[in-house]
């Protein structure tokens, strides 16, 4: 199993990597554009560590086979922390290490005082779908069209913290 730990600013060039990784190998299911992320600068990454918390996993060699970042989300209520960029390497998928990372988030939220952790999670990616009904998350039939692409969809999800 991956160790997991919260990124520093110094750790903005593992978050880049491991970001761009996502984005070529499942960029249909995360959403931004690799080319727009590819043109970010290290001041950028830098800055997005520093703003929003972000873990990585990493294997016992150092290698980063996952990520998850919290945010308040800009609309949301400001007792709940949003889930972004999850994202496990497809090599050791189906391990636990999106079960883990989500677990981080949900402690780290509890910590920040939340009372809830949401995230959308696309229709048709019935992964994340699992993960999220497992995670004790539940559905809130808010859903709207991908900006990126219209004809597919995303429902959120919350998870109600005790």
């Amino acid at each position: 199993m991956a160790q997991i730990r919260r990124a520093d600013e110094g750790d903005w060039l593992l978050v880049q990597q491991v970001r761009l990784r996502s984005l070529r190998e499942d960029g249909d299911t995360l959403g931004p554009s690799l080319a727009r992320e590819e043109m970010f600068k290290e001041a950028h990454w830098r800055m997005r560590v520093r703003s929003s918390p972000t873990w990585l996993a990493l294997d016992d060699d150092g290698a980063v086979r996952g990520c998850v970042t919290m945010i308040v989300e800009p609309g949301s209520p400001e007792d709940d922390r949003h889930v972004v960029s999850l994202w496990v390497a497809p090599e050791v998928r189906r391990r636990g290490l999106g079960w883990a990372l989500v677990d981080t988030v949900r402690l780290a939220a509890i910590e920040d005082g939340a009372r809830t952790v949401s995230l959308w999670v696309e229709d048709d990616n019935h992964a994340a779908v699992d993960l999220s009904i497992r995670a004790g998350f539940t559905r809130t039939n808010e859903r709207h069209a991908l900006t990126r692409d219209p004809s597919r969809t995303e429902e959120r999800y919350v998870l109600r913290l005790g």
